[in-house]
């Protein structure tokens, strides 16, 4: 076993990429960089029946968006690959061999249908379901009939039958498992792909992997492993199940399926979503290390290099925990807020170009501290900024009419704000702001009726950004020429 920590994410391409995932994932980079170690990704495939074509594309686009880059595996390579199960299936056929050759494993010929026929009745009996050992036994006369028969064997492992299998786990101490609960579980398939439990002991021995973090629903699995890493005489990793992520009652497991509840919004659950729905990287890293570890139980908000300088696995809390949609909505707008201007308008830059809408950077910047405090998401700029960029949609003209206003008087604003603006030798925010007030003083109307009518006119909207910034930032062309559309609309 390596001495320098080496530690995997190896997912499975049967789905997006979900939250739990990303945390596990999350947890292996932090601790793989509070040590000095490497983080490897590897791809189990070996499930073909459920194998998805979009997942891997989504996995290596979703952690390179987390920010979560790997030392070895897919497009970045290694001295441990292939790092594609299904390129490896070899080596499992192998060692495999190899353990039936010592007698550690056996090659099993029953038919799918005797092994429905055994897990019916076994349920009739009240018993847990499980290989009953038949072909274990067999003799040499035996095996040479079955493979007569053509059935395709598949192989699995001796299990003994009396005393207990023991492992240590980080956080929850050593565990204890009688072998009477385990069978002699499929090591190799018929159709020759291994199992999840044969690939996964041989990958991480011949990778080198020194620690294994993985949800603990894992944790039933682990005795098997110990059988396989004790007939192979190899040592294993140290084991760190880590806690369940439950929705944000507290109350259950945050599923991958979509659940609607009446009334309220579907949930994001895949990363992808949360992506597209606005959240910034920082944020969801900031939210997931959470789930499940704290630094001191008081702070919040960690910057990436603080999370890998302060991140302790064995301060992980093996107690499931909730994902709280609010604090990643809360941490989100902080973030932004803590945003540069260039950055900030970098990145909604992607957002409005995603919809159609023309923006550029340097009006971008100039944008930014109008509308930042009120963004939650980045995907609430569109609605903020839309009409910088491109032509006012239709509204109700009665929207021109403030309160306390009529047509008549709304008409008289217009006219006025547009003799007033159209003759400005200076647009800047400063003199729209004196200019303006001074107009609704000759007026004798409201300050905050006319700036009404004049917002609803140029952006096409009740709310809108700051208007003294806003008419600014539009021009003063477009302001006019807002105006004079808007007065046409109450002719």
């Amino acid at each position: 076993m390596a001495h320098t920590v080496r530690v995997r994410f190896a997912p499975s391409p049967t789905g997006f990429f979900h939250l739990g995932s990303a945390r596990t994932a999350l947890y292996d980079w932090l601790f793989a960089r509070h040590e000095g170690g490497q983080f490897v990704l590897r791809i189990e495939d070996t499930d073909q029946a459920r194998y998805d074509p979009r997942s891997l594309p989504d996995l290596l686009e979703s952690m390179r968006w987390l920010g979560l880059c790997w030392d070895e595996g897919p497009e970045v390579g290694g001295d441990h690959g292939p790092y594609y199960q299904s390129d490896r299936t070899h080596l499992y056929h192998e060692y495999a061999d190899q353990l039936v050759s010592d007698g550690s494993a056996y090659r099993c010929y029953c038919s799918p249908e005797r092994l429905a026929a055994l897990r019916d009745e076994q349920r009739r009996q009240g018993l847990t379901p499980g290989y009953d050992g038949r072909c274990r036994h067999l003799t040499r006369a035996g095996i040479a009939d079955a493979e007569a028969s053509g059935i395709r064997p598949v192989v699995r492992l001796a299990a003994p039958a009396d005393g207990e299998t023991e492992f240590d786990d980080l956080l929850r101490g050593h565990i204890s498992v009688a072998n009477s609960q385990l069978d002699d579980m499929i090591l190799l398939k018929s159709d020759g792909f291994p199992t999840y439990h044969l690939a996964n002991v041989i990958d991480d021995h011949l990778m080198e992997i020194t620690h294994i973090l993985r949800g603990e629903e894992w944790l039933s699995s682990v005795p098997k492993h110990v059988l396989l890493y004790d007939a192979f005489g190899w040592p294993m990793p140290v084991q760190v199940h880590l806690p369940t992520i439950l929705d944000p009652s507290g109350k259950g497991k945050l599923s991958k399926r979509k659940k609607r509840v009446p009334g309220e919004a579907e949930r994001l659950t895949y990363i992808h979503e949360f992506r597209d729905a606005g959240y910034l990287p920082e944020a969801m890293v900031n939210v997931l290390a959470l789930v499940g570890w704290s630094y001191d139980g008081e702070q919040e908000f960690f910057q990436r290099s603080e999370l890998v300088r302060l991140f302790d696995l064995t301060t992980v809390n093996r107690s499931p925990a909730a994902f709280s949609y609010d604090k990643l909505d809360h941490m989100n707008a902080t973030y932004i807020r803590g945003l540069g201007a260039n950055d900030l308008a970098g990145r909604l830059l992607q957002v409005l170009h995603a919809q159609g809408i023309d923006a550029d950077h340097a009006t971008l910047v100039k944008i930014v501290p109008l509308v930042r405090e009120r963004l939650r998401t980045l995907a609430d700029a569109p609605a903020w900024v839309d009409f910088i960029f491109q032509d006012v949609q239709a509204y109700d003209p009665d929207m021109l009419i403030q309160r306390k206003m009529d047509r008549e008087s709304t008409r008289r604003v217009l006219s006025q704000s547009i003799v007033l603006l159209q003759n400005l030798d200076a647009f800047g925010e400063q003199v729209l702001e004196e200019h303006l007030r001074a107009l609704c003083e000759e007026l004798g109307y409201k300050l905050g009726a006319v700036l009404g009518t004049i917002r609803v006119a140029v952006a096409g909207k009740k709310v809108a950004p700051p208007l003294f910034g806003t008419l600014a930032i539009l021009g003063q062309e477009k302001v006019v020429a807002r105006l004079r559309a808007a007065q046409t609309k109450l002719a």
